[in-house]
Protein backbone atom coordinates (compact mmCIF):
# COMPACT_ATOMS: atom_id res chain seq x y z
CA UNK A 1 0.00 0.00 0.00
CA UNK A 2 1.41 3.36 -0.99
CA UNK A 3 1.40 5.90 1.82
CA UNK A 4 -0.01 9.32 1.09
CA UNK A 5 -1.10 12.32 3.11
CA UNK A 6 -4.66 11.01 3.33
CA UNK A 7 -3.50 7.79 5.02
CA UNK A 8 -1.62 9.61 7.78
CA UNK A 9 -2.91 11.19 11.01
CA UNK A 10 -1.98 14.53 9.49
CA UNK A 11 -4.05 13.71 6.44
CA UNK A 12 -7.02 12.81 8.61
CA UNK A 13 -6.69 16.04 10.57
CA UNK A 14 -6.42 18.03 7.33
CA UNK A 15 -9.60 16.44 5.97
CA UNK A 16 -11.44 17.07 9.25
CA UNK A 17 -10.39 20.72 9.36
CA UNK A 18 -11.33 21.13 5.69
CA UNK A 19 -14.78 19.59 6.17
CA UNK A 20 -15.46 21.62 9.32
CA UNK A 21 -14.40 24.80 7.54
CA UNK A 22 -16.74 24.10 4.63
CA UNK A 23 -19.61 23.38 7.03
CA UNK A 24 -18.93 26.60 8.91
CA UNK A 25 -18.90 28.57 5.68
CA UNK A 26 -22.17 26.99 4.59
CA UNK A 27 -23.84 27.73 7.93
CA UNK A 28 -22.52 31.31 7.89
CA UNK A 29 -23.73 31.77 4.35
CA UNK A 30 -27.18 30.42 5.23
CA UNK A 31 -27.39 32.65 8.29
CA UNK A 32 -26.43 35.68 6.24
CA UNK A 33 -29.04 34.82 3.64
CA UNK A 34 -31.65 34.37 6.37
CA UNK A 35 -30.99 37.88 7.56
CA UNK A 36 -31.49 39.63 4.24
CA UNK A 37 -35.11 40.37 5.10
CA UNK A 38 -34.22 41.85 8.49
CA UNK A 39 -31.59 44.04 6.87
CA UNK A 40 -34.27 45.35 4.52
CA UNK A 41 -36.51 46.28 7.48
CA UNK A 42 -33.81 48.53 8.91
CA UNK A 43 -32.78 49.94 5.54
CA UNK A 44 -36.39 50.80 4.69
CA UNK A 45 -36.85 52.50 8.06
CA UNK A 46 -33.58 54.39 7.59
CA UNK A 47 -32.34 53.16 10.96
CA UNK A 48 -28.80 52.37 12.03
CA UNK A 49 -29.28 49.51 14.44
CA UNK A 50 -28.25 46.12 15.72
CA UNK A 51 -30.63 43.22 16.31
CA UNK A 52 -29.95 39.85 17.87
CA UNK A 53 -32.67 37.20 18.15
CA UNK A 54 -31.70 33.95 19.83
CA UNK A 55 -33.40 30.71 20.72
CA UNK A 56 -33.26 29.91 24.43
CA UNK A 57 -30.51 27.36 23.85
CA UNK A 58 -28.58 29.75 21.63
CA UNK A 59 -28.43 27.15 18.86
CA UNK A 60 -30.39 29.33 16.43
CA UNK A 61 -29.77 33.04 15.95
CA UNK A 62 -30.86 35.79 13.61
CA UNK A 63 -28.85 38.97 13.41
CA UNK A 64 -28.85 42.38 11.83
CA UNK A 65 -25.51 44.16 11.69
CA UNK A 66 -23.84 41.05 13.08
CA UNK A 67 -20.41 42.65 13.42
CA UNK A 68 -21.83 45.00 16.06
CA UNK A 69 -23.66 42.54 18.35
CA UNK A 70 -20.73 42.73 20.76
CA UNK A 71 -20.44 46.54 20.64
CA UNK A 72 -21.47 48.00 23.99
CA UNK A 73 -23.56 51.09 24.70
CA UNK A 74 -25.36 52.74 27.62
CA UNK A 75 -28.17 50.42 28.80
CA UNK A 76 -30.49 53.29 29.80
CA UNK A 77 -33.80 52.00 31.15
CA UNK A 78 -33.15 48.41 30.10
CA UNK A 79 -31.05 48.41 33.28
CA UNK A 80 -34.35 48.50 35.16
CA UNK A 81 -34.48 44.73 34.62
CA UNK A 82 -31.43 43.96 36.80
CA UNK A 83 -32.10 47.05 38.92
CA UNK A 84 -35.55 45.73 39.86
CA UNK A 85 -34.12 42.37 40.91
CA UNK A 86 -31.45 44.08 43.00
CA UNK A 87 -33.94 46.42 44.70
CA UNK A 88 -36.26 43.53 45.53
CA UNK A 89 -33.50 41.24 46.74
CA UNK A 90 -32.08 43.99 48.96
CA UNK A 91 -35.50 44.83 50.40
CA UNK A 92 -35.50 48.38 49.06
CA UNK A 93 -38.99 47.73 47.70
CA UNK A 94 -41.16 44.84 48.84
CA UNK A 95 -43.50 44.17 45.93
CA UNK A 96 -45.05 45.67 42.83
CA UNK A 97 -47.88 47.49 44.61
CA UNK A 98 -45.95 49.19 47.42
CA UNK A 99 -46.32 52.97 47.10
CA UNK A 100 -43.28 55.03 46.13
CA UNK A 101 -44.12 58.50 47.39
CA UNK A 102 -43.63 61.33 44.94
CA UNK A 103 -41.27 64.05 46.24
CA UNK A 104 -43.43 66.84 44.84
CA UNK A 105 -40.82 67.92 42.29
CA UNK A 106 -42.43 68.59 38.90
CA UNK A 107 -40.60 66.83 36.09
CA UNK A 108 -40.85 67.19 32.34
CA UNK A 109 -42.64 63.87 31.86
CA UNK A 110 -46.04 64.40 33.48
CA UNK A 111 -46.83 60.72 34.32
CA UNK A 112 -43.86 60.79 36.75
CA UNK A 113 -45.41 63.60 38.78
CA UNK A 114 -47.38 61.45 41.19
CA UNK A 115 -46.97 58.52 43.56
CA UNK A 116 -45.76 55.39 41.83
CA UNK A 117 -45.58 51.65 42.41
CA UNK A 118 -42.85 49.31 41.23
CA UNK A 119 -45.15 48.28 38.37
CA UNK A 120 -45.75 51.86 37.19
CA UNK A 121 -42.14 52.90 37.80
CA UNK A 122 -41.00 50.05 35.56
CA UNK A 123 -43.53 50.59 32.77
CA UNK A 124 -43.15 54.40 32.79
CA UNK A 125 -39.35 54.22 33.13
CA UNK A 126 -39.62 56.51 36.14
CA UNK A 127 -36.07 57.79 36.56
CA UNK A 128 -36.55 59.42 39.98
CA UNK A 129 -37.96 56.18 41.42
CA UNK A 130 -34.96 54.10 40.43
CA UNK A 131 -32.57 56.87 41.43
CA UNK A 132 -34.11 56.72 44.90
CA UNK A 133 -33.51 52.96 44.91
CA UNK A 134 -29.93 53.49 43.72
CA UNK A 135 -28.98 55.81 46.57
CA UNK A 136 -30.26 53.23 49.06
CA UNK A 137 -28.54 50.33 47.29
CA UNK A 138 -25.14 52.02 47.13
CA UNK A 139 -22.05 51.44 45.02
CA UNK A 140 -20.54 48.40 46.84
CA UNK A 141 -23.82 46.50 46.58
CA UNK A 142 -24.25 47.39 42.92
CA UNK A 143 -20.71 46.25 42.21
CA UNK A 144 -21.42 42.94 43.94
CA UNK A 145 -24.50 42.29 41.81
CA UNK A 146 -22.95 43.43 38.52
CA UNK A 147 -20.21 40.89 39.16
CA UNK A 148 -22.65 38.15 40.17
CA UNK A 149 -24.85 38.86 37.16
CA UNK A 150 -21.86 39.28 34.82
CA UNK A 151 -23.75 42.28 33.50
CA UNK A 152 -22.15 44.34 30.72
CA UNK A 153 -18.76 45.80 31.56
CA UNK A 154 -19.66 45.71 35.30
CA UNK A 155 -18.72 49.38 35.82
CA UNK A 156 -20.70 51.39 38.36
CA UNK A 157 -18.69 54.59 38.04
CA UNK A 158 -18.76 57.57 40.39
CA UNK A 159 -22.37 58.79 40.23
CA UNK A 160 -24.58 56.11 41.74
CA UNK A 161 -27.76 57.80 40.54
CA UNK A 162 -26.92 58.00 36.83
CA UNK A 163 -24.35 55.30 36.01
CA UNK A 164 -26.81 53.41 33.77
CA UNK A 165 -27.93 56.60 31.98
CA UNK A 166 -24.81 58.68 31.43
CA UNK A 167 -22.11 56.97 33.44
CA UNK A 168 -19.62 54.19 32.81
CA UNK A 169 -21.91 51.18 32.50
CA UNK A 170 -22.04 49.66 29.01
CA UNK A 171 -23.77 46.58 27.61
CA UNK A 172 -23.88 44.98 24.18
CA UNK A 173 -26.80 43.20 22.48
CA UNK A 174 -24.96 39.91 23.04
CA UNK A 175 -24.58 40.66 26.74
CA UNK A 176 -28.25 41.67 26.96
CA UNK A 177 -29.23 38.29 25.53
CA UNK A 178 -26.90 36.40 27.89
CA UNK A 179 -28.38 38.22 30.88
CA UNK A 180 -31.99 37.78 29.75
CA UNK A 181 -31.38 34.05 29.36
CA UNK A 182 -30.36 33.89 33.03
CA UNK A 183 -33.41 35.93 33.98
CA UNK A 184 -35.78 33.62 32.12
CA UNK A 185 -34.15 30.49 33.53
CA UNK A 186 -33.86 32.14 36.96
CA UNK A 187 -30.15 31.33 37.11
CA UNK A 188 -29.20 34.35 39.22
CA UNK A 189 -28.72 34.62 43.02
CA UNK A 190 -32.19 36.09 43.44
CA UNK A 191 -35.20 34.72 45.34
CA UNK A 192 -37.83 33.00 43.21
CA UNK A 193 -40.61 35.37 44.30
CA UNK A 194 -38.57 38.34 43.03
CA UNK A 195 -38.23 36.75 39.60
CA UNK A 196 -42.00 36.28 39.67
CA UNK A 197 -42.54 39.97 40.45
CA UNK A 198 -40.16 41.09 37.72
CA UNK A 199 -41.79 38.87 35.11
CA UNK A 200 -45.24 40.13 36.06
CA UNK A 201 -44.27 43.76 35.46
CA UNK A 202 -42.23 42.92 32.34
CA UNK A 203 -45.18 41.33 30.54
CA UNK A 204 -46.17 43.78 27.80
CA UNK A 205 -48.14 41.61 25.35
CA UNK A 206 -50.42 38.69 26.17
CA UNK A 207 -52.13 37.37 23.06
CA UNK A 208 -53.81 34.01 22.40
CA UNK A 209 -50.77 33.02 20.32
CA UNK A 210 -47.78 34.46 22.16
CA UNK A 211 -46.56 36.52 25.13
CA UNK A 212 -43.85 39.17 25.20
CA UNK A 213 -41.81 40.30 28.20
CA UNK A 214 -39.78 43.40 27.41
CA UNK A 215 -38.27 46.72 28.42
CA UNK A 216 -37.52 49.82 26.41
CA UNK A 217 -34.53 52.08 26.95
CA UNK A 218 -33.63 55.54 25.71
CA UNK A 219 -30.90 58.02 26.47
CA UNK A 220 -29.88 60.57 23.85
CA UNK A 221 -29.02 58.68 20.69
CA UNK A 222 -29.21 55.29 22.41
CA UNK A 223 -32.44 53.32 22.00
CA UNK A 224 -33.18 49.76 23.17
CA UNK A 225 -35.90 47.15 23.15
CA UNK A 226 -34.94 43.93 24.93
CA UNK A 227 -36.81 40.92 26.25
CA UNK A 228 -38.15 37.55 25.25
CA UNK A 229 -41.20 35.96 23.66
CA UNK A 230 -42.92 32.66 24.47
CA UNK A 231 -44.68 31.07 21.52
CA UNK A 232 -45.74 27.49 20.77
CA UNK A 233 -43.81 26.16 23.73
CA UNK A 234 -40.58 27.87 22.68
CA UNK A 235 -38.70 30.90 23.99
CA UNK A 236 -36.87 33.44 21.85
CA UNK A 237 -34.71 36.20 23.34
CA UNK A 238 -34.19 39.53 21.59
CA UNK A 239 -32.10 42.67 21.93
CA UNK A 240 -32.64 45.58 19.55
CA UNK A 241 -30.37 48.62 19.70
CA UNK A 242 -30.97 51.63 17.44
CA UNK A 243 -29.39 55.02 16.95
CA UNK A 244 -32.13 57.56 17.75
CA UNK A 245 -32.06 60.61 15.51
CA UNK A 246 -35.54 61.92 16.36
CA UNK A 247 -38.26 61.09 18.89
CA UNK A 248 -40.27 59.55 16.08
CA UNK A 249 -37.60 56.83 15.89
CA UNK A 250 -38.51 55.58 19.37
CA UNK A 251 -41.51 53.61 18.10
CA UNK A 252 -39.13 51.67 15.85
CA UNK A 253 -37.44 50.04 18.83
CA UNK A 254 -40.41 47.74 19.31
CA UNK A 255 -41.76 47.90 15.75
CA UNK A 256 -38.60 46.60 14.08
CA UNK A 257 -38.28 43.85 16.69
CA UNK A 258 -41.83 42.61 16.20
CA UNK A 259 -41.56 42.82 12.41
CA UNK A 260 -38.33 40.80 12.51
CA UNK A 261 -39.94 38.15 14.73
CA UNK A 262 -42.81 37.91 12.26
CA UNK A 263 -40.46 37.83 9.28
CA UNK A 264 -38.66 34.82 10.74
CA UNK A 265 -41.95 33.05 11.42
CA UNK A 266 -41.45 33.15 15.18
CA UNK A 267 -44.76 34.93 15.75
CA UNK A 268 -47.74 35.60 13.47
Amino acid sequence: MIANENNTPWGYMFRKIFVNTILLLLVSSALSANNDGIDTLYDTAGIDGVLLISSLSGSVEYQHNAKKVTWANIPASTFKIPNTLIALQEGIIKNQVEIIKWDGVSRQYEPWNSDQTLATAFSLSCVWCYQRFAVKIGKPTYQKYLNLFDYGNRKVGDDISTFWLEGDLRVSPRQQINFLRKVYLEELPIAANHFKTLKEIMLVEDTPDYKVWAKTGWQGEHGWYVGYVEVAGKVWLFANYIKVKAKSDLALRRQLTIEALKLKGIIN
